[in-house]
């Protein structure tokens, strides 16, 4: 087992969730709530990264985010180091990357709260912000985790995406799904194969997380059109 492999794969399956859980709220609420021009654009530019080939997000993130490039370069300053080839590059790869994972599952749960309830908290008195936080956060929590453990786990198998944008350094761009592919080119298959199955089952857990989630969620959505 690589352990500084598997523990960069925590790390950066940690810090994706983390940052990316407020930017998916108010991106979701919006696809869930909102009704303004571009809202099909945005709906689109969300599920892209879903729908590109991971080498092919990964060329163009590399391309981006080079110090040659403007951007790039611009960054390199900000975080005192180049993006390419780093952890906060990868990091940033992986944000962007995991973005549909994280909004979907958001913005259905949004979509599943009955409308009747959020006018009840308008009719109460409550600002929109705290209708948001009384009542559809906690009404909402189910999508908000199943988005959760779907980046988590998307985060532990991405390859291609961390491997443009990161290349292949230990201890800082090295995570564990690079490190299996590099046991399975040394003929290290055992070592390969406990890695594997490292990443089965901490997938298997996120899958039924997200399965469970997901029957509660459709159980919201019923009671919803009960009320309508």
């Amino acid at each position: 087992m690589d352990w500084q492999a598997l523990s960069l794969s925590l790390q950066l399956a940690f810090w994706t969730s983390f940052i990316l859980l407020p930017f998916a709220l108010w991106i979701a609420r919006a696809l869930a709530y909102g009704r303004f021009a571009g809202r099909s654009l945005l709906e689109a530019v969300v599920l892209l990264p879903l729908v590109l080939p991971p080498t092919v997000l990964g060329f163009y993130l590399l391309a981006v985010f080079s110090p040659n490039s403007i951007v790039g370069s611009a960054l390199a300053r900000v975080f005192g180091e180049p993006l390419v080839f780093s952890f906060s590059g990868i990091l940033l790869a992986s944000l962007i990357a995991n973005i549909p994972f994280a909004v979907q599952p958001i913005a259905r749960a949004f979509e599943a709260i009955p409308e009747n309830i959020r006018e009840a908290g308008y009719v109460s008195g409550l600002t929109r912000f705290e209708t948001f936080r009384l009542i559809e956060l906690p009404l909402a929590w189910p999508g908000i985790v199943t988005s959760m453990a779907l980046v988590f786990a998307h985060t532990l198998g991405e390859f291609g995406v961390i491997l443009m944008m990161g290349g292949n350094i230990p201890g800082s761009t090295r995570t564990l799904s690079i490190a299996i592919y590099d046991s399975v080119q040394g003929f290290q298959y055992s070592q390969a194969g406990i890695m594997a199955a490292t990443l089965v089952v901490i997938s298997a857990v996120a899958v039924a997380t997200v399965l469970y989630l997901s029957r509660s969620l459709d159980r919201l959505g019923l009671e919803r059109r009960s009320h309508q």
